[in-house]
């Protein structure tokens, strides 16, 4: 097919940015080329926040034809968090006509080498930030995020994990070099010499299987390393959230297309209700890469039957905050009142067991017992989100029933520290928006060393759920964090302490069980935040996750590098 986008063209137009990129990963400096502010878009061929929001209007109720074989249904179904039907339609595929012909363009996509498909992937990246304020009300309408948050977190925090993907998979490809002449002195005798030529080989299909929660900031990373690194990729979003997805995939089809490669290279799969699609394609033979992100049920059962397939999981862990004592009281009690507040707790990095010394902490304002750091800290959270239209822009809505059900039923764990309020949203009345619940526990020893242990904190409770857990010590503390990492999993770690051997020694179980530590935050970045091309998103170290978003090997193992010789 004709390009309408040459390499050339696009080289000269992407590759200052990539080597940007590439130069960030490198020094894990700050760096983005995508901005956070809402009024920074609309020029240059950007959606400003009146033609977003008037884009996305002109999709609900609509058919989204995508254009990709095997189309033999049409379905649908989401309704937003915050009770609008959206009414999109996207194609059902024929599995068996469908696959085929995404592997039909992987050989032109394979042998156009590393730098063009970077700059092809570079070039979607640009269109899906120039519609981010589109995209922004697609995440909102299908996670339940804040407007704000699914303008950053869906738009330009998600686009920053997509090219630092494209980053690392185009800095592993290119470590080889692609020929080599080789020679062999063989003393008196002629030398032996050999051409050597060296390929980044695609490993096949890539399954991109979608969450509820974070469309895109989960999907991008697995969708562009796969297709950085040669891979068609075939795309089965949550069915409660496919139109950030299917929007994103449309893009990757049409710039596929204009730079003169096959668009089926990038698809969609969405299923009809309660069909569960996602096992059947999981153990598909043209399947050679899945990532996911989602329960730990699933992603163990992905990691023990998907043979044929590299796969990738991000699942379920209990992240730990270890309060042993602080300089900063105030700084600390608001940074955690945000964390624990931030999208109704509904992020898998947002802290939920608070471990604190029953005899209480050392502070800057002096002693603090247990029951106080409780106290004060549910008063940080109801100071937070006093204000209820500024509690609709922090919490967000309850993304699905069973996140709800959770939340009320944890009351009943303990003692509540903090009661759980819900929250109107005049906008949109059928929103479900609740505060945060602090429940106390006893931690002592004797509750959670048993092998059979059966306590509420030695198992997530995703939501908007957190349990003050009293400890008799710092180092049973210590003890109940590496439990938790090795068994359950964590995907951060927080400590606050001003003591220097306690935070050596929390140090030492982080690294000791591969888990990512935050000390003693108080300002503005938060546990559960990370940032693009400096911060690591889970370690792959523990039960949590078996990747890290993003580093070498979350994309060196997508392909593999073939060597032709000849003698020279």
């Amino acid at each position: 097919m004709a390009a309408e986008l040459t390499a050339q063209e696009l080289i000269a137009k992407h590759r200052p940015t990539l080597d940007q990129a590439l130069e960030a990963i490198r020094t894990r400096a700050y760096w983005s080329p995508h901005p956070e502010h809402p009024k920074a878009y609309g020029e240059n061929g950007s959606l400003d926040a009146a033609a977003g929001k008037a884009a996305f209007d002109a999709l609900l109720g609509t058919r989204l034809d995508l254009g990709q074989p095997g189309t033999d249904d049409w379905v649908g179904g989401e309704v937003s968090p915050y009770g609008v039907e959206l009414g999109v339609s996207y194609p059902h595929a024929d599995l068996d006509v469908l696959l085929p012909a995404m592997k039909a363009g992987q050989r032109a996509w394979r042998d156009a080498g590393a730098e063009t498909r970077a700059v092809v992937c570079l070039e979607i990246l640009k269109r899906i930030s120039d519609r981010t304020h589109e995209f922004a009300h697609a995440v909102m309408h299908t996670s339940g995020q804040a407007f704000m948050m699914a303008l950053q977190a869906g738009g330009p925090h998600a686009q920053d994990r997509g090219l630092e993907a494209v980053a690392y998979a185009y800095a592993e490809q290119v470590r080889t070099p692609g020929t080599a002449e080789w020679t062999k002195p063989q003393g008196k005798r002629d030398p032996l010499a050999l051409t050597k030529r060296f390929t980044p080989v695609p490993r096949g299909i890539g399954l991109v299987i979608g969450c509820n929660t974070f469309p895109t900031w989960n999907g991008y990373p697995g969708l562009f390393a796969s297709l950085a690194t040669g891979n068609a990729v075939l795309v089965k979003p949550h069915p409660r959230a496919v139109l950030p997805l299917a929007l994103t995939v449309q893009v990757c089809r049409d710039v596929l297309a204009e730079a003169g490669f096959d668009p089926n290279l990038v698809a969609l799969a969405a299923e009809r209700p309660g069909e569960g699609i996602a096992k059947t394609l999981a153990t598909r033979p043209e399947i050679r890469i899945i990532d996911y992100t989602g329960s730990t049920a699933f992603g163990d059962w992905l990691e023990a039957n998907a043979r044929q397939a590299q796969v990738y999981t991000e699942k379920a862990g209990v992240n730990t905050v270890l309060v042993e004592s602080t300089d900063s009281y105030k700084g600390m009690l608001s940074n955690l009142a945000f964390s624990l507040s931030l999208y109704s707790g509904q992020m898998c990095t947002t802290p939920q067991n608070l471990l604190i010394p029953r005899d209480g902490i050392r502070t800057d304002e002096g002693h603090k017992t247990f029951d106080e750091v409780t106290a004060d800290l549910a008063r940080a959270v109801d100071g937070l989100l006093g204000d209820d239209a500024r509690a609709n822009a922090l919490l967000g809505a309850i993304v699905n029933p069973d996140v709800k059900a959770r939340l009320e039923a944890a009351a009943g764990l303990g003692e509540v520290a903090l009661a759980s309020r819900e929250i109107g949203n005049p906008e949109f009345p059928d929103a479900v928006v609740r505060t945060p619940v602090i429940v106390k526990l006893d931690g002592a020893r004797k509750y959670w060393e048993g092998a059979d242990a059966d306590v509420a904190y030695l198992s997530e409770c995703f939501g908007p759920v957190s349990f003050a857990v009293a400890v008799d010590s710092a180092a049973d503390a210590l003890d109940l964090l590496r439990r938790t990492v090795r068994e359950k999993g964590a995907m951060t770690v927080g400590a606050y302490t001003s003591d220097t051997e306690v935070e050596q020694a929390v140090e030492e179980v982080c690294l000791e069980e591969s888990a990512q530590l935050s000390l003693n935050l108080t300002g503005g970045v938060y546990v559960n935040q990370t940032a693009a091309f400096s911060d690591f998103h889970g370690s792959g170290g523990n039960p949590a996750a078996n990747a890290a978003l993003c580093d070498g090997a979350f994309v060196a193992n997508r392909f593999r590098v073939v060597e032709v010789r000849r003698e020279a």
